[in-house]
């Protein structure tokens, strides 16, 4: 595994994963082109991202979304949908520590819709808050 690291976070990469970083947005692709990751790193200027903001963001930003649910990814908590769209699969999450709010999101081919959540889950489920962010 290698360690993708940020300026806000960090996460564990699997070796068939591969990072890209694509004007402030970090693009994460499997070796098989099944599907790929974004995440777009937000900063609070001051205070720490409470679980109403994320929620509330969520909503806004997403309302494609009907259902979401609480997720827990690594240091990370806030809330994951999914939906699809033009013959997409689409999963999203809003999750925040610290002072910093990821949005994510996972798009493959409606026909491959479930092939990588096992591997995107776990690989999420490693995001840790970088050093800059510690308390």
């Amino acid at each position: 595994m290698k360690i993708l690291e940020t300026d806000h976070w960090c996460m564990m990469l699997p070796a068939e994963w591969h990072a890209e970083n694509d004007d402030d947005v970090i693009r994460i692709l499997d070796q098989d082109d099944v599907g790929e990751i974004q995440v777009t790193t937000l900063h609070k200027q001051s205070g720490k991202i409470d679980s109403g903001e994320v929620s509330a963001m969520a909503r806004e930003e997403s309302p494609e979304i009907s259902t979401w649910a609480e997720v827990r990814l690594g240091a990370f908590s806030g809330v994951t949908g999914a939906y699809t769209e033009d013959g997409a699969a689409i999963r999203e999450w809003y999750v925040g520590s610290e002072s910093v709010l990821l949005y994510m999101s996972y798009v493959c081919e409606l026909e491959d819709q479930g092939l990588d959540d096992a591997s995107v889950d776990e690989l999420l489920g490693t995001l840790v808050v970088g050093d800059s962010q510690a308390s």
